[in-house]
């Protein structure tokens, strides 16, 4: 019998386990984390949870929809004591736009995904600095925009990293192709 060969594109699918509801909450909840760490305010800080966020709206939309994004943003709203409801608002609509574009994003790969996702953390940026200038804030300054861009350089080691625990072989088989 011929050995598989790998897509002619070069790349090698590989099929992934089902993602354990626990290791989603679990890099939730480590995102959150991250994002608590007393850095300082410093606005060219990537925001992890909304890069988790939409990482998990992308591979699993009926686990991680619109509510656990309100959710995660009224969490993060009292923790940094932004006005109530913005990083809510954010998340949600980070989240719409994620949910509306998964089906395609899966067709690139990692790095062609970044590119489709910095639209969609630039939105979000935007978003925050309309919101909060709107409540009566200033204008952080240009490296507030900066977040996006390393948001989606994150993108590709993000998702190597939350899909790693998908990838090992249930049960490793010489002899079965799958």
């Amino acid at each position: 019998m011929p050995a598989a060969r790998p897509p002619a594109g070069g790349a090698r699918e590989v099929l992934l386990l089902p993602a354990n509801p626990w290791f989603i909450a679990l890099t939730l909840a480590l995102a959150l984390f991250i994002d608590f760490l007393p850095l300082g305010r410093l606005p060219w800080l990537p925001d992890l949870v909304a890069l988790t966020l939409v990482f998990w709206n992308v591979h699993q939309p009926r686990r991680v929809g619109m509510t656990v994004a309100f959710v995660l943003g009224l969490v993060v709203d009292v923790q940094q004591g932004a006005v109530l409801g913005q990083h809510a608002l954010i998340y949600t609509v980070l989240s719409y736009f994620a949910i509306t574009l998964h089906r395609r994003l899966l067709w690139f790969p990692p790095l062609q995904q970044a590119l489709h996702v910095l639209p969609l953390f630039f939105a979000a940026q935007l978003l925050q600095l309309l919101v909060g200038m709107w409540a009566g804030g200033t204008f952080p300054g240009w490296s507030f925009f900066l977040a996006p861009v390393l948001q989606a350089m994150l993108w590709p080691l993000w998702t190597w990293l939350l899909l790693a625990p998908q990838r090992r072989a249930p049960d490793p088989d010489r002899n079965r192709p799958l």
